[in-house]
């Protein structure tokens, strides 16, 4: 499990599973969740990284925590302190090499849900 982060010589780094290691049953796993997927079209439309307190979700901190770190072990994410700040960027380049068209795909699907249960 690879522990680097963007910021070279980290004193606090997170572990992160290498490109290889990270399996497409554990990523939807991490995607099923709605919390979770919150994150990831959050960190998506955002095209670049976000601070955790920078994405609104309606649970506890605890559960946020959680939720970050599902979606890390899974391989979705990335996540790294710049300063006191835990710091998160979607694994765009890795998904995409490796599951070409699924992150595409999720959020497309998580966009049309969202018109269609808006309209309701």
């Amino acid at each position: 499990m690879s522990t680097e982060s963007p910021a070279a010589g980290a004193a606090r780094s997170l572990p992160h599973p290498d490109r290889a290691d990270i399996r497409l049953a554990q990523v939807l796993h991490a995607l099923a969740d709605p919390m979770r997927l919150r994150i990831v079209c959050a960190l998506a439309a955002a095209e670049g990284e976000l601070n955790c307190a920078d994405i609104e979700l309606p649970v506890s901190k605890s559960t946020c925590t959680h939720h970050f770190r599902v979606l890390r072990e899974h391989g979705v994410i990335q996540q790294f302190y710049r300063g006191t700040a835990k710091m998160n960027g979607l694994r765009r380049t890795d998904l995409d090499e490796l599951f070409p068209g699924l992150i595409d795909d999720v959020l497309e699907a998580a966009r049309l849900q969202e018109r269609r249960l808006g309209a309701l």
